[in-house]
């Protein structure tokens, strides 16, 4: 439907609609809506009965059909051939370029719309809903050129305008930067107004940056110094994505600067690495922020990791091992290993799969009340009901060694340990393993046999070692297919035999080509998949004999060993990942 400011024409509605005259389409439906009859329509508009039985319910038109036509699809299709408009599909509205001079960004987002240009540079107006006549008089008012409507999911329209969000307040924060204006102010809240309302560029960008992370769900952010500005990243669901440019040298060394301040590093010194933490408001919840700056030839990059306990307990909340999506098997030895009266349970991996959450999830559901259970952790990430936690603080002495030393003396039953980083705390640790203590831990190794070498590396006697280890786990994070939009799909032949699959004739590949429920992703969530080497006595011979690894993989496959990528190619056969992900997480062969 084309609608020009002056004159409004009045399109063609579903057959049997009932047009006011001089009235724009949409309001004509509101206000005297179709009586049924599409037939010529792919979807059933939808009646005046339902119309009028849906304005009763006290709710916006949009919300009451909502709540009639449950299905998202079904609903925006009915929606559309009762106002006679086209839909845009999430492809189309991240292809077209947004028009903010035309609409507002902050009204687009309050109003759940937005301007877009064609191919041909025309003005399409998009809306979640069409109904709102408040907003089409208003924006009809103001618009000095024709614009054709248009109707797009709320979800896809919500995905289409988070993209461009951290543009829009940069380039805000650009613009006043350019133009001399700014101030001091110190971070105390990360809400939209308080980044809004007035405060400097840099602070702006940096601000921003922190909020719109937050938003998305990061557990990362990278600040990267390019030649002549700065490159930030988010790391989401373990992806690293590039969110945003800042194209000024200066502004990007401010931002680095201004980081340091919150951090309390030295902001004069740039040729060595540094690491800090600040804390930030948000939502009315306190988030800890760690930084680490890292000299580079182009001035200095940025990494934050983001700590939101408050948000982490909500979540881990009634935390289990099914709810890291383990499978039957895995839980079950994984809970054989956490029972244990005594030994060591070691869970392996890189920085982010999950190590900690999963120790998190063994105590939650071993932690009965009956033993005394103490963790010593960097940092302690959320609170355990009943649990003594205990935070390192290398700066007045506490170490991982030092913390457990202390925690040998107050009685313990259980004990976890957040990380093993050197031989001092590997040999406490398997001390207390071998007194009678169950001991819970992590170290990074890339796979369960792994860890073998880590440990003669830091000086372990072997005999120790295996006399003290239950078992080993080591797990990754797996993206799953997001459920709205993943599909069936016939994989590239190349990519299979790359993959080292062989028969897939009973396998079901499915994946996600992008909606608004997973940010255009594909995927929507993570789950836990794991190896575990249970530690007999042959595999506890083989390491004392210093066996090659081969030989104890052999030795651990005769008795069921699964490793980390045929934990994955079940998820792959099952439609719930794909084969690039099976590549992106584990290893070839």
């Amino acid at each position: 439907m084309s609608v020009t400011p002056d004159t409004r024409h009045e399109p063609s509605l579903a057959p049997g609609a009932i047009a006011p005259d001089q009235a724009m389409a949409t309001r004509a439906l509101a206000d005297s809506p179709p009586q049924s009859g599409a037939g010529a329509l792919r979807a059933q508009a939808f009646t005046a009965a339902e119309l009028a039985a849906a304005r009763t319910a006290g709710s916006r038109l949009l919300d009451a059909l909502a709540e009639r036509v449950p299905d998202a699809a079904e609903r925006l299709a009915r929606i559309a051939a009762t106002c006679c408009l086209p839909v845009l599909g999430h492809a189309t509205l991240m292809a077209r370029a947004p028009d903010f001079a035309a609409v507002g960004f902050e009204t687009a987002v309050r109003h759940e719309c937005v301007a877009l240009r064609d191919e041909a540079g025309g003005l399409v107006l998009v809306l979640a809903n069409p109904f709102d006549n408040d907003l089409l008089d208003g924006l009809a008012a103001r618009l000095i050129e024709p614009f054709e409507l248009a109707i797009a999911d709320r979800d896809d329209l919500a995905a289409c305008l988070a993209r461009h969000e951290d543009q829009v307040r940069r380039a805000a924060g650009l613009d006043e930067e350019r133009q001399g204006t700014g101030g001091g102010g110190e971070i105390e809240d990360l809400s939209l107004q308080r980044i809004t309302a007035g405060a400097s560029p840099v602070v702006k960008l940096v601000n921003s940056t922190l909020y719109d992370a937050l938003k998305q769900g990061a557990s990362d952010i990278h600040l990267e110094s390019q030649p002549g500005g700065l490159v930030i990243k988010y790391r989401i669901d373990g992806v690293l994505s590039r969110v945003g440019t800042v194209s000024a040298a200066d502004l990007a060394e401010q931002a680095i600067s201004r980081l340091k301040v919150m951090a309390e590093l030295d902001i004069a010194e740039r040729r060595v690495p540094q690491d800090g933490r600040f804390k930030a408001q948000a939502g009315g919840r306190e988030i800890d922020f760690r930084v680490s700056i890292m000299p580079s030839i182009h001035g200095e990059d940025a990494v934050l990791r983001v700590l939101d306990k408050e948000h982490l307990s909500r979540e881990m909340s009634g935390l289990s091992l099914e709810v890291l999506g383990f499978d039957a098997e895995s839980r079950r030895v994984l809970r054989r290993l956490a029972n244990e009266p005594y030994g060591m349970l070691l869970v392996t991996g890189p920085t982010g799969s999950g190590k900690t959450t999963t120790l998190y999830a063994v105590l939650g559901e071993t932690n009965r009340g009956t033993d005394k259970v103490i963790t010593i952790e960097d940092p302690v990430e959320y609170q355990l009901a009943g649990v003594l936690q205990i935070p390192v603080n290398e700066k007045k002495g506490l170490t991982f060694a030092r913390g457990l030393r202390s925690i040998l003396r107050h009685d313990p039953d259980r004990i976890m340990v957040g990380e093993i980083r050197d031989g001092e705390t590997a040999e406490i640790a398997i001390q207390a393993a071998l007194t009678g203590h169950l001991v819970y831990t992590t170290v990074h190794a890339n796979n369960v046999f792994d860890v073998i070498g880590r440990f003669m590396h830091m000086g372990i006697d072997p005999y120790n070692l295996v006399a003290a280890l239950n078992g080993v786990v080591a797990q990754r994070l797996v993206r799953i297919n997001c459920p709205h939009c993943s599909e069936d799909v016939v994989p590239d032949p190349a990519l299979v035999a790359d993959s080292g699959l062989g028969d897939v004739s009973a396998f079901r590949f499915r994946a996600g080509h992008g909606c608004g429920h997973c940010r255009g992703s594909g995927y929507r969530g993570r789950r836990a998949v794991a190896e575990v080497l249970l530690l007999d006595d042959e595999v506890r011979e083989l390491i004392l004999a210093r066996a090659p690894v081969r030989a104890v993989r052999e030795a651990a496959s005769r008795r069921g060993f699964r490793n980390l990528r045929a934990a994955v190619i079940e998820l792959v056969a099952a439609g719930e990942t794909t084969l690039e992900e099976l590549n992106r997480v584990t290893l070839h062969g």
